[in-house]
C-alpha cells in the first residue's frame, strides 16, 4: 500500500511539472508573438507611422537611390509609396535596384509654428549676410508659407514627417544588371 501511494505521488508530481512546462512554453510563445515587428506597407507608412514612433517596424521596397552625400540615407520605394531610411553607417551603393526588407525605428520630424519662425529668422539672417540671393530667399520663404497653408487647410498645429532609423536589412531580390549599371 505504501508503494502504491508513493507511485501515485510521483505520477501527480510528474504531470503537474509537465503542465507547468506547457504553460511556460505557451507564455513564451505569446511573448515572442507580441514582440514581432509589424510590417508596414509603404502605401500606408505615412498614415500608420504615428502609431509606431520610437518602435521598431519592417518595411519592404526597392532601393531607389543611396544618398550621394555620405551614403547614410536611402529611399525605399514601390508603386504605392516611399520611405526615407537613415543610418549611422554608409549604405552599399550596390543596393540600388534591390528589393529589401528593412528593420528600423520610426522617427517623427515635426514642423510647427515655432519651427517655422526659427527657419524664417535663419533665412532672414542668411539673406542679410549675403549668403542667399533674393531668388533663393524668396523660394525658402514661399516654402515656409506652404507649410503654414497646409497646416491651416488641414486644421492642425503641426505637420509630421516620418522616416526610419536603420537597424538591419535583408535583400529579398536583387535588381537586374541593367538597373545596377545605371548607377
Amino acid at each position: 500500500m505504501k508503494n502504491f501511494l508513493i507511485s501515485i505521488g510521483i505520477m501527480v508530481l510528474v504531470f503537474s511539472c509537465a503542465d507547468a512546462t506547457k504553460q511556460k512554453d505557451k507564455e513564451n510563445k505569446e511573448a515572442v508573438e507580441v514582440s514581432e515587428k509589424p510590417l508596414i506597407a509603404l502605401a500606408d507608412f505615412d498614415s500608420k507611422a504615428g502609431e509606431f514612433v520610437g518602435k521598431e517596424v519592417q518595411v519592404k521596397g526597392i532601393v531607389d537611390h543611396v544618398c550621394k552625400h555620405g551614403g547614410k540615407k536611402i529611399l525605399l520605394v514601390n508603386d504605392k509609396g516611399d520611405v526615407h531610411i537613415e543610418s549611422e553607417t554608409r549604405f552599399d551603393d550596390a543596393l540600388v535596384g534591390d528589393e529589401i526588407l528593412v528593420d528600423g525605428v520610426v522617427t517623427e520630424f515635426r514642423v510647427d509654428e515655432a519651427y517655422l519662425l526659427k527657419k524664417e529668422e535663419d533665412h532672414i539672417q542668411s539673406h542679410k549676410e549675403g549668403k542667399d540671393s533674393n531668388e533663393a530667399y524668396e523660394e525658402k520663404m514661399e516654402h515656409l508659407q506652404a507649410y503654414r497653408d497646409q497646416m491651416k487647410e488641414e486644421k492642425v498645429d503641426h505637420l509630421s514627417f516620418y522616416s526610419l532609423d536603420y537597424v538591419s536589412h535583408k535583400v529579398e531580390s536583387e535588381g537586374t544588371e541593367e538597373q545596377k549599371n545605371k548607377e
